[in-house]
């Protein structure tokens, strides 16, 4: 700060403005309010503060509006990992029922929904199933349960499991969790379930990986009785990639691994980070898939449900959606759908369920944010024939099965990582709070050559000229009536002495019309009772 010069400059108040001005550190301040008059220097100097201070407000405004569009950028980024979680891999057989575990009670409440079935059929279709006929007086079942239909007569993991292996070391069906999906029953490898620990690997490459033999049974696939909804046309497993935070939709995003051959996948990890609002739309908060019959927003609000909710995922907003929408229109949900609804009948499914979702995928009608963080797996697949000749012939002694079922239905699946890095894709703000700061204070000292110091000084006098002004004005306007009444009291030419009324010359008032003669120079009057004399 610099400090005032002179004895006229130290006598000024603090308030005035040219005191300020000469110690002020804003650039070209004092070239205005300096001493003197106006001059055509210190109009120059006012008009390029003037100009200088719009300019930088200019620029502060442009920053804060910038600043208000919330921006972002994405950026992508590979990182190496000494060790990595393996994911979940899950696994479903093409075909959903064996053909050999399907009854008369089945096909009389489930026939038509699943197979197009109708009841005139059930004889003709149990002699190419290889059963016997309905019995006369058969009686079907008060009630029926699809996911009881699908956990008994879909394939098990325990016959279609032919050898399976984790890095070289032995994994059974034990390392596997049963899981409904919209396929039917399938199984989950790696899922987490139930606080088990998750594996992980510490090499890439064939052999660090999941390799498992399976049979697809394919003798067992249902024949094909009418082209319907649910006929299906291959034969396989199906199989998806996915994190223990996602549900599997394995209908829509899982890939196919054909008999008589061995498919190997090399996988990716990548982990996305998004924003949350204002500078993005992802969401961390699950959506519940119960629900209540008032509301027809299939998003909209719901009861809470007991319990604690899994991690936010794309996927698992969508089955809620699915769920919550399904419920409403047909008052059950399907068998794979979260939520605490009744499941569907095999009428409902038909009729309602199957159709009802279709709609929904078509129209789109769930819009789901992307979550805040979420792993995905890219994936590059490659395969070969397989068994040869001589591997079949060991195969089929092994198994106990001929060798054209073996090159029929036995396929290998190895999974592993290509190599120990990920990729991040990570949005961030492209306009931080600080880099608004830094852009105000750069243009602050371009311009007006100020500083934070400089607002300071600003805010400071602006107290001192409020309080020697303002605050001494309205001071002076509250005793000026105490102080004229106390002085004409006390005035020492004002007085009484008894009966007579004595005023100095000086102070009586002039009247043209008095004789001068009555006028007593320099002496009091005492018995005058008219005008006074000059």
């Amino acid at each position: 700060m610099k400090t005032p010069s002179g004895p006229e400059e130290a006598q000024r108040p603090a308030s005035d403005i040219r005191v300020f001005a000469s110690s002020c550190t804003l650039h070209g301040l004092s070239h205005v309010f300096g001493p003197g008059s106006l001059t055509p220097r210190r109009g120059l100097w006012a008009v390029a503060i003037l100009l200088s201070l719009a300019a930088f407000l200019y620029q502060v405004a442009e920053r804060v509006r910038y600043y208000g569009e919330f921006h972002h950028e994405t950026a992508l980024d590979e990182r190496e990992s000494h060790r990595l979680t393996f994911p979940a891999i899950t696994l479903c057989n093409i075909n959903p029922l064996r053909r050999s575990r399907l009854t008369p009670n089945d096909l009389h409440w489930a026939g038509q929904a699943l197979l197009g079935l109708e009841p005139t059929e059930h004889a003709t279709f149990l002699r190419i199933l290889g059963q016997p006929p309905t019995l006369p007086g058969f009686m079907p079942s008060p009630t029926f349960d699809m996911a009881r239909l699908y956990a008994r007569a879909g394939h098990t993991l325990e016959d279609m499991l032919l050898d399976c292996r984790y890095r070289g070391q032995p994994c059974g069906p034990e390392n596997f969790t049963a899981i409904f999906t919209r396929m039917g029953r399938c199984y989950t490898f790696n899922s987490g379930a139930n606080g088990e620990e998750l594996l992980t690997t510490p090499k890439g490459g064939a052999g660090n990986g999941l390799e498992v033999m399976l049979d697809v049974q394919e003798d067992e696939y249902l024949p094909v009785w009418k082209d319907v909804e649910e006929t299906l046309f291959e034969v396989g497993i199906r199989v998806q990639i996915h994190s223990q935070e996602e549900p599997p939709i394995i209908d829509q995003l899982g890939f196919g691994v054909a008999p008589g051959y061995q498919t190997f996948v090399s996988c990716q990890q990548q982990q996305l980070s998004f924003l949350p609002p204002p500078w993005g739309d992802c969401s961390s908060a699950s959506l519940d898939p119960d629900f209540e019959l008032e509301p027809s927003d299939p998003l909209g609000p719901s009861s809470p449900t007991p319990g604690p909710r899994p991690p936010y995922s794309l996927v698992g907003c969508r089955l809620a959606c699915e769920t919550r929408y399904v419920a409403r229109k047909c008052g059950c949900r399907m068998m794979h759908m979260p939520g605490g609804a009744p499941v569907c009948s095999p009428q409902q499914y038909k009729d309602c369920a199957n159709v009802a979702l279709d709609a929904m995928l078509r129209k789109d009608a769930c819009t789901c944010p992307n979550p805040c963080t979420s792993t995905r797996y890219a994936k590059e697949l490659s395969m070969v024939r397989m068994p040869s000749r001589a591997a079949t012939r060991y195969l089929a002694r092994k198994y106990n099965r001929s060798e054209a079922y073996i090159a029929e239905n036995v396929l290998v699946l190895d999974i592993f990582f290509e190599a120990l890095n990920y990729e991040t894709v990570e949005q961030k703000k492209a306009y931080e709070v600080s880099e608004l700061l830094g852009d105000i204070g750069g243009q602050m000292g371009l311009f007006i050559g100020a500083s934070l110091l400089t607002i300071l000084e600003i805010l400071d006098y602006l107290c001192e000229v409020f309080r020697n002004r303002v605050l001494r004005y309205l001071w002076n306007g509250k005793r000026s009536p105490k102080h004229s009444s106390t002085n004409l009291a006390s005035h020492p030419s004002l007085c009484r002495h008894q009966d007579s009324f004595c005023l100095p010359p000086h102070l009586l008032p002039r009247h043209t019309a008095l004789d001068p003669k009555m006028c007593l120079q320099g002496r009091t009057l005492t018995s005058w009772t008219g005008p006074a004399c000059t």
